[in-house]
């Protein structure tokens, strides 16, 4: 046993040994081999760059850009005709407010005052900046963060008491934070919205099926003038509205019946003003502001909220500048400028027209506040070129040509016909022969084909539902919305003549419209589209087209006007063209359409225009003060 221990010892002794002197020589080895490494990476020769020799450049002086860029898309239907893709629904989900954002560049983005996208344009502003407006963002207090209904007070009295918090805590937005805030957001250059339903305002903001009522808009932006300028505000609102400029009160109205007046505003703002409260703007008389001085090219933060308790709102916001004499309207007070920050396009200008009366505050002069004039000549909205379409051209042929058979014999003749698969041709002396159609060359064939377009049945489509507004606050007095008509136009096609007629037609589809309840009402433009197609590629050549477009009409009563509101439908035009632009078929219900068609395709969808189709602006309401 010893022995046998003694061994094992042996052995274990000897194996250090061995790995030690193993262990020197690969130290030894990665020693010399790193010794080369960082002697070889110290003595490498860095590569210079020399550098160029300096370029003389000329030095220029860089201008402020001033250009307004222009936009050539469609606009968007007026507040009364709303078309949707695809109806989006209540988010679950809100984001955070955020703060430190710049609240709609104020003079804009080095100078450039860009043209809206038209297709998102609402009376409450439009969908996309342009560097001199007032950010809007909408709060429903009738709703929780998440859209949930909540319990609320329908007589509104919960609804001031908010406000009126809101605006004795410096207008912290905070206040709102437990109710619904639309993720859209909308970008104001004017505040002037005549007298409409309350729901506008929810629609416009992307909550269309809400309820107009208990809102709350809040703008914000910067207040700024090219040169020095004394002025006030004066305004209107049905039934709130305030305005803040560098953390001022400058402006303030709620409605002025019995314990509601001043509920809102409580002791916070008085007008000094004779003038407050003698002449109508919208359905109430307007109050006068204090006086504003600016510096010229100096900005100061301007906030204004807006709200209404439901039935119908109105907003109006007006300059007075110091020193300068306004015509008078009939009640004796100043036809006032509207407080904008961007020429209004003729497409916003429709918006206001339709529901504005003549007299109560112009729109296309004063001053427009922003550090900067446009260039001469530079192209605005209302100069903007329309959509190129396909217009319709009348070739010059003459009826004698040479036709070219398969065997290469020519033949000078009249295209009279096709019939039974065989082209009918007349020659100089009047006498007619006919080819069967697989002896002409394929150009000819192509030729007699198009000459001898199908026969075409067109039948227009008018699908529409009524959409009917109850249970819930829709039953709150007061708070009713009324039904809308809601759909889309199209139409089906039928060849009902023999034989295959393969090639392309191009077919355009124009829909009109028509103000209600107005003397010289005007006409609009409620839906246009073109598609193609081919009759021998369709089943039993038979087409049907849905427009995409969903086009609501409404039919409401203003009290305040005495009038019904919205529009209807009057009559179509569907026209189909070859692919030589020749006219092969045409569905009218109004002559006059198919007579002024090439001034029709210069219009956009939400044009209004006369009975010759050249745009103009709507008929406007009468207001019952003068």
């Amino acid at each position: 046993m010893k022995r046998s221990s003694r061994k094992k010892q042996k052995v274990t002794k000897g194996m250090p040994s061995a790995v030690l002197l193993s262990i020197a020589i690969h130290a030894g080895l990665f020693l010399l081999a790193g010794t080369l490494v960082i002697f070889t990476v110290v003595k490498q020769k860095e590569v210079e760059f020399a550098p160029p020799k300096a370029v003389e450049r000329p030095k220029m002086k860089l201008k402020k850009p001033k250009v307004k860029i222009k936009k050539s898309s469609k606009p968007k239907p007026t507040t009364r005709i709303v078309t949707k893709v695809q109806k989006a629904s209540m988010p679950d989900i809100q984001l955070p407010e955020m703060s430190g954002v710049s609240e709609g560049l104020g003079g804009g983005v080095g100078g450039f005052d860009m043209m809206p996208n038209l297709d998102d344009v609402t009376i409450f502003g439009s969908g996309q900046s342009i560097g001199s407006d007032f950010v809007g963002t909408y709060y429903d207090s009738k709703l929780d963060r998440q859209g949930n209904t909540l319990s609320v007070d329908t007589e509104g009295f919960e609804w001031r008491a908010l406000i009126n918090k809101f605006l004795r805590r410096g207008w912290d937005t905070s206040v709102f934070a437990r109710y619904y805030r639309s993720p859209k957001k909308l970008y104001a250059t004017n505040f002037v919205i005549p007298v409409m339903l309350s729901s506008a305002a929810p629609a416009a903001f992307g909550a269309d099926e809400s309820i107009g009522a208990l809102w709350m808009a809040h703008y914000k932006g910067q207040l700024v003038y090219k040169d020095d300028i004394t002025f006030r505000f004066w305004g209107m609102a049905d039934e709130f509205m305030a305005v803040r400029v560098n953390g001022e009160l400058v402006l303030a109205f709620d409605w002025p019946w019995q314990q509601l007046d001043h509920a809102i505003i409580g002791n916070l703002w008085e007008s000094d003003s004779a003038d407050t409260r003698k002449y109508y703007m919208g359905n109430f008389l307007s109050v006068v502001g204090d006086w504003i001085t600016l510096k010229a090219g100096e900005p100061l933060p301007m906030e204004v909220l807006i709200g209404d308790n439901g039935g119908v709102a109105c907003f109006y916001l007006a300059v007075e500048v110091k020193g300068v004499e306004y015509p008078k309207n009939r009640q004796g007070g100043p036809i006032l400028p509207a407080f904008k920050t961007s020429e209004l396009s003729h497409d916003q200008l429709d918006m206001i027209y339709n529901e504005q009366p003549v007299e109560e505050i112009c729109l296309t002069n004063g001053p427009v506040f922003r550090d900067y004039d446009l260039p001469a000549g530079t192209v605005t909205a209302d100069a903007a070129e329309p959509s190129p379409s396909a217009e319709v051209t009348e070739a010059a042929e003459e009826k004698m040509r040479t036709w070219c058979l398969a065997d290469g014999r020519t033949l000078e003749a009249e295209f009279v016909n096709v019939f039974g698969g065989k082209l009918v041709l007349k020659n100089a002396a009047g006498k007619t022969c006919k080819v069967p159609m697989r002896k002409l060359s394929a150009e000819d064939r192509e030729y007699a084909e198009l000459a001898h377009p199908p026969t075409l049945d067109i039948n227009f489509l008018n699908t529409f539902t009524t959409v009917r507004f109850e249970g819930g606050f829709y039953d709150v007095t007061a708070w009713a919305r009324p039904p809308e008509q809601r759909g889309h136009y199209g139409f089906q096609i039928k060849q009902t003549s023999p034989g295959e007629y393969n090639h392309k037609l191009h077919v355009e589809m124009f829909v009109v419209g028509q103000q209600r309840s107005r003397s010289n009402a005007r006409y609009i433009l409620l839906d246009h589209q073109e598609t193609d197609f081919n009759p021998a590629k369709e089943p039993q050549r038979f087409y049907e087209f849905r427009s995409g477009r969903e086009v609501v009409l409404q039919n409401y009563s203003i009290e305040y006007y005495g009038t019904d509101h919205g529009e209807k439908y009057i009559g179509h035009l569907i026209v189909v063209t070859d692919e030589r632009g020749e006219v092969v078929a045409v569905e009218s219900s109004k002559k006059w359409l198919l007579e002024n068609m090439e001034n029709l395709r210069k219009l956009s969808v939400g044009n209004y225009m006369d009975k010759t189709c050249t745009r103009t602006y709507p008929a406007r309401p009468k207001s019952p003060h003068y």
